[in-house]
């Protein structure tokens, strides 16, 4: 009965399409069926937060997903908001109960032996294209920044004195990333293929496309979209997929995740912690080496 009154509110007062009062009407009279079989005296009336929340852990148990879930929970909570605004139920057991946090996808990267042979194995010659694609790669894998980080650099935040590359990320906020010899070597052998395609430059953009105008996140998206191709099965190919990577790298290798997520220049640790997974596949390594029976 209470239900019915529901359903023809959402059909007749709010107006409500004819799947939306489906998909209610799913979720309800399962949560019916749910407590008249726990209690055949069991009343919608008489329902607590604790009876909600155990038919939330028998939807996990079946396999449903936190989206799922907070779809059902949300019908549940509309029907006794209007519940109790019709004085059909003393309190709203719904009001409170938070559903199951969605979990997020763990980040995509390449394996170290993926970036060997793209870096190291792949034909790369001295053509400006090939020297821009493999210094983009190199840095992207280096440094871990965003696209639009790369794009933004210009010639005057690479200093090779002190082997540190300043870059603006986030809301205009800058941080000094440091980099290594050989992407030392990378950079300088691009600036001279610059040189070479397009002549003196000075304190311009870094990264500059066919035409010599600095390159946008697009033109590097192909880019690098067309290498990993070549090494990877990854769906996700893109420029932060070297950022997830450049993560997973560092961290695998004994990095801690507030010094990565300095580098990456999160704004919380809890950002940096989805990468904690990949201390999983150092335990599978050592476990590998170590144990007798592996």
């Amino acid at each position: 009965m209470m239900i019915n009154q529901f359903l023809n509110y959402l059909r007749y007062e709010r107006n409500s399409s004819p799947q939306t009062v489906q998909t209610y009407e799913e979720s309800l009279r399962e949560f019916e069926s749910y407590i008249s079989l726990r209690d055949t005296g069991l009343s919608l009336q008489a329902v607590d937060a604790d009876l909600i929340r155990d038919w939330m852990e028998s939807l996990m148990d079946k396999g449903n997903t936190a989206s799922t879930i907070n779809k059902k929970l949300s019908a549940l909570r509309s029907f006794y908001r209007f519940s109790l605004r019709r004085k059909l139920v003393e309190k709203d057991p719904a009001h409170g109960i938070v559903g199951p946090k969605k979990s997020k996808p763990l980040p995509q990267f390449l394996r170290e032996s993926e970036m060997d042979q793209l870096l190291d194995r792949l034909e790369w010659d001295d053509s400006y294209k090939d020297v821009r694609a493999r210094t983009i790669l190199l840095l992207f894998y280096e440094a871990g920044l965003r696209r639009s980080e790369l794009t933004g650099l210009n010639d005057v935040d690479v200093d090779f004195g002190s082997r540190q590359l300043k870059v603006t990320g986030k809301r205009n906020k800058q941080r000094v990333i440091p980099f290594g010899q050989e992407l030392t070597d990378a950079l300088r052998q691009y600036l001279e293929a610059r040189r070479e395609q397009f002549g003196l430059r000075e304190n311009g953009a870094l990264f500059l496309s066919d035409k010599g105008e600095r390159m946008t996140g697009s033109q590097v998206y192909l880019i690098v979209r067309k290498y990993l191709t070549l090494v990877t099965s990854l769906k996700k190919r893109s420029p932060h997929v070297l950022r997830h990577t450049f993560a997973t790298a560092m961290l695998n290798n004994g990095a801690g995740l507030e010094s990565i997520k300095k580098l990456l220049g999160h704004e919380s640790v809890d950002t940096t912690e989805i990468y904690a997974h990949t201390t999983f596949e150092q335990l599978k390594r050592i476990y590998k080496e170590a144990h007798p029976r592996a």
